[in-house]
């Protein structure tokens, strides 16, 4: 029996991971809802670390500059062990990469995003709770309660479960959710410290005992605000809750025990690397660390994203920037099956793609909890890129294709770098890629060639060779050009240089950037239709 859909993606869950999700969608012309069981948004810092990936998202979508004004740099971190200072991590990316690491409460994040989803058109809809649901072959029906007495069936075509990590679409799916706990408890508090410590550097302070173990922690991490830190910290015996039972996961703010400030102080006077008095507390909790992740992040017309899918220790702040990224995979790939423009055996790409992103991270943040991040076996500057996400990529993923060029050059797969230095006849100052991709919602071909007389000749040949279908794309084509172009021709030239140092073009090459910003395809540019509608097919057709 056909049903007539109310709405075609259903969002389960308003924090940053759904917002995400929701902002992509209605940017792609996607209908969506979104529901969120609290009645208003938690006034707690919560996940606050902002990865240079996820800043580089929000550019594309044209939300970075509300971050920018909100936001304070994240410029390293002091590691003291037993009273002494054992390393200060320099949170130092390439001069190329257009934003460092920075520090934003939760409940900002959610507001920024909020407030641009509502400028699409979509309000969150609080106090709502997804109840159950069932999927068919046309679609999912989600039953909501909207408090006392009142309930709704909605009908969409698909449902994304951004709930967090006691996830109802989870549960609902029948997902393992396999990991462990750790046996600490934590503390956390929004605080104001008079400490002399260098602007925007967090503190990592420790006390070891003769075997190495870890006794007493305590991290303070910079928000915006002079002086203002979220510390996290062991729980001292009083305020210990013991072990949870049961099958419930044990992972978040744990209900009932408020630390007081003089908890939080106490740690600070034992372990903090210099004298600091306390004062102006916004919130404090107690919290408890898991790390689990989903056997799958989806199964037939419904998805996991987020905590929901992955949980792990907050080291490093990698959780909500994974869960950011996650819904920006899922969402573009839904706007295509949505619209008719991809087969729905694309979706089986978001499991193929991001689930192996999810293992990675859970292992390394665990593997930090435990050893300290300044015992990574990486080299330093390759440890920032992991931990600023550039390195996220796809290149054994079902959508990508056959490499060309150099083999350490971006391949498909990648993140498509940013770079500087791009310049056109009428801007009197230089543009970044991210410029020029901002706003963009779909695929970009990025055309590159020494000069504009190189690309003419292969558009001639090109133009010969096109057929109908392959002009339908709706791709937004871009070129690039390493010298100047002779008045009258649209190109960007690559001014610096840098275009040409990034990408590592072996002649006239033509680059596919994918909506979320990793490269689908790399191809000689005489080959661009057949390796951009062949690509293309590949997204209509069932995955490899």
């Amino acid at each position: 029996m056909a049903h007539d859909h109310t709405t075609d993606v259903l969002v389960v869950g308003a924090g940053p991971v759904g917002l995400s999700a929701a902002a992509e969608l209605r940017r792609r012309g996607v209908s969506c809802r979104v529901v969120e069981r609290l009645a208003a948004r938690l006034p707690y810092a919560k996940a606050v670390g902002i990865q240079p990936r996820t800043l580089e998202i929000w550019d594309r979508m044209g939300l970075v500059r509300t971050v920018l004004e909100a936001a304070v740099p994240m410029r390293g971190q002091l590691i003291h062990v037993n009273g002494s200072e054992v390393a200060r991590i320099e949170l130092a990316l390439p001069p190329e990469v257009p934003y460092g690491f920075a520090a934003l409460p939760q409940y900002e994040t959610e507001r920024i995003l909020e407030e641009y989803v509502a400028g699409l058109g979509t309000r969150v809809e609080r106090g709502t709770e997804l109840v159950s649901f069932t999927q068919d072959a046309d679609g999912v029906t989600a039953r909501l309660s909207t408090g006392p007495g009142g309930d709704e069936e909605v009908r969409c075509r698909f449902l994304v479960g951004c709930d967090g990590a006691h996830s109802t679409v989870r549960k609902g799916l029948g997902l393992a959710f396999e990991g462990g706990a750790f046996a600490e408890e934590y503390m956390l508090a929004d605080v104001v410290a008079d400490w002399d410590l260098p602007y925007g550097y967090g503190v990592r302070a420790s006390h070891t005992r003769d075997d190495g173990s870890t006794d007493d922690l305590l991290v303070c991490i910079p928000l915006p605000g002079t002086g203002r830190y979220r510390m996290s910290m062991l729980v001292p015996p009083g305020l210990a809750a013991g072990a949870t039972g049961g099958s419930e996961v044990a992972h978040g703010l744990e209900g009932g025990r408020v630390p007081e400030l003089a908890d939080i102080q106490a740690v600070v006077d034992r372990l903090a690397p210099r004298p600091a008095s306390l004062s102006r507390m916004r919130w404090a909790s107690v919290f408890r660390i898991s790390h689990r992740i989903v056997d799958r992040y989806g199964a037939g017309r419904v998805f996991v994203a987020g905590d929901a899918a992955h949980i792990h220790p907050p080291t490093g702040a990698q959780g909500m920037n994974t869960g950011i990224q996650d819904a920006c995979n899922l969402a573009w790939k839904l706007a295509l099956v949505v619209r008719g423009e991809a087969a729905p055996a694309l979706l089986t790409s978001y499991d193929a793609e991001r689930r192996p992103v999810g293992e990675e991270v859970v292992g390394r943040t665990v593997r930090h909890a435990t050893k300290g991040i300044e015992n990574d076996a990486d080299d330093m500057k390759t440890l920032m890129l992991r931990e600023a996400q550039l390195l996220v990529g796809y290149r054994n993923g079902p959508l990508a294709t056959a490499p060309y060029g150099p083999a350490d050059a971006p391949q498909p797969g990648d993140r498509a770098p940013d770079c500087a230095g791009l310049s056109t006849p009428v801007a009197t100052y230089p543009l970044r890629l991210l410029d020029v991709l901002r706003g963009l919602t779909g695929h970009v071909l990025v055309r590159y060639a020494r000069t504009y007389s190189d690309i003419e000749e292969i558009e001639g040949i090109e133009e010969t060779e096109k057929t109908e279908e392959e002009d339908a794309g709706g791709l937004h084509t871009v070129t690039v050009v390493g010298r100047d172009s002779p008045p009258g021709t649209p190109a960007y030239r690559d001014a610096g240089g840098e275009f040409a140092r990034l990408y590592r073009p072996e002649g006239p090459t033509g680059f596919l950037v994918r909506p979320d910003g990793q490269l689908g395809a790399r191809f000689p540019l005489s080959g661009t239709s057949k390796a951009v509608s062949g690509y293309l097919t590949a997204l209509s057709v069932p995955a490899r």
